[in-house]
């Protein structure tokens, strides 16, 4: 794609393209630092975690690996060439190292990077990934097998763009291409920077074909975390598909309004470490301190409170944990009892259930249980009366420990 400056006489006059050579731009001292400090140029969604990263290879190092906000690592090399060389060869061997990685291997890697570019930044290193993997579990968010792959480069051959669009296609890879130009104007460097593959017009649709491909893979992680989003159902409407923890949010606190007092709801919860209150309807910074005082336990996992959201009755304000996952563990300064034994028990027959009642929901998302059970929980929430505020989406099991105070 030329660039063009249009005259005052509305003539167009070709702005011939330039070179990183040419340009005295060097590959790592300038491109790539340029790249790691402006990451958002080659992706809204990239938090950049390590540069030159060779932990697997001292004689091999990745240009800059990210993470995504999906706990997916993110390959991204850089050539300042117009051919690209054999980044793409490069690339995939790399992403096939970081594959294993861990979140925990994450943490240190990442907090190596900030000791380099931010050292007041690099002791909150665990908090900041956890923060920025939120939407996905957090400090137990599982890292996807899956590395995406971003090329950027001043130009692209034949052979690369044939060989990415084919993994691309064939092997559902993500690997993208970003051309980036540079221009001098006017005593000025001028960078074009375009994504060539996939043509940003038709991303949204090679996302959603590779989605469904993998759909059925995707259900049920090896890991055995459940990603199952829920739709809450109230009088006043349905909520948008949540994840677990801000299904539960939604479901506790449409409860309240309805008039079920906090006390009720903390006693129908699994465990009694999962929502706890304080004195006084507080909010802000002041119910985290009261909260952190009241409960010191929780001083190390303050990211693990929904203190955003905070239910006051009756003078106290009550505060819901994030932590609903399978393997959910004991709250603060409950630890688990050991050799604990767990065992699976249906939701619809858990104290939640019984205690504050549900039923199947009937929109269109998808429900992941049998046809038989949901005819069941029907006939169960008809048994069970229509003082339930919501519904949680899908009835499925939740492991719940036995002689721990913390629910599994």
């Amino acid at each position: 794609m030329a660039l063009y400056e249009m005259t005052a006489q509305r003539d167009l006059v070709d702005i011939p393209a330039s070179t990183f050579a040419a340009e005295g731009i060097r590959e790592r001292d300038d491109l790539q630092r340029a790249l790691r400090e402006n990451i958002t140029v080659l992706g809204e969604d990239l938090l950049v975690v390590a540069e030159e990263f060779g932990d697997f290879d001292v004689r091999r190092r990745i240009d800059l690996l990210a993470v995504d906000r999906t706990a997916r690592l993110v390959v991204i090399e850089l050539k300042r060439t117009e051919d690209g060389g054999h980044m793409q060869l490069q690339a995939l061997r790399y992403a096939a190292m970081v594959s294993a990685m861990t979140f925990e291997q994450l943490v240190a890697t990442y907090t190596r990077h900030l000791s380099s570019t931010d050292p007041e930044g690099a002791e909150s290193a665990r908090e900041q990934l956890a923060d920025w993997l939120d939407e996905v579990g957090g400090e137990d968010a599982v890292l996807h097998r899956q590395v995406r792959i971003v090329l950027a480069a001043a130009g692209f051959d034949a052979q690369i763009t044939t060989t990415v669009l084919w993994l691309n296609d064939v092997y559902g890879l993500d690997i993208s291409c970003v051309r980036i130009v540079p221009y001098a104007v006017a005593g000025k460097l001028l960078l074009d920077v375009q994504q060539v593959i996939p043509l940003p017009e038709a991303e949204e649709l090679t996302v959603r074909l590779r989605q469904r491909e993998s759909a059925a893979r995707a259900v049920t992680a090896q890991s055995g975390r459940d990603w199952t989003q829920y739709v809450i159902h109230t009088p006043d409407g349905s909520s948008a598909p949540l994840r677990k923890r801000r299904a539960i949010l939604e479901l506790l606190t449409a409860l309240h309004r309805a008039g079920v007092a906090p006390t009720d709801l903390a006693q129908a919860l699994p465990g009694n470490t999962k929502f706890l209150s304080v004195e006084g309807e507080l909010v802000d910074q002041e119910l985290i301190d009261t909260f952190l005082a009241a409960h010191p336990g929780a001083r190390r996992a303050v990211h693990r409170w929904f203190f955003d959201a905070p239910l006051h009755h009756t003078g106290r304000t009550w505060v819901l944990s994030k932590m609903w996952g399978i393997e959910t563990p004991p709250g603060p300064g409950q630890p688990a009892a050991a050799g604990a034994r767990r065992r699976r028990v249906p939701l619809r027959s858990s104290p939640v259930a019984s205690a504050i009642g549900t039923s199947p929901c009937m929109g269109t998302h998808r429900c992941a249980h049998r046809q038989e059970a949901a005819e069941a929980d029907r006939d169960a929430g008809a048994r069970s009366g229509a003082h339930a505020a919501g519904c949680a989406h899908r009835t499925h099991e939740r492991q719940v420990g036995q002689g721990s105070a913390g629910a599994a």
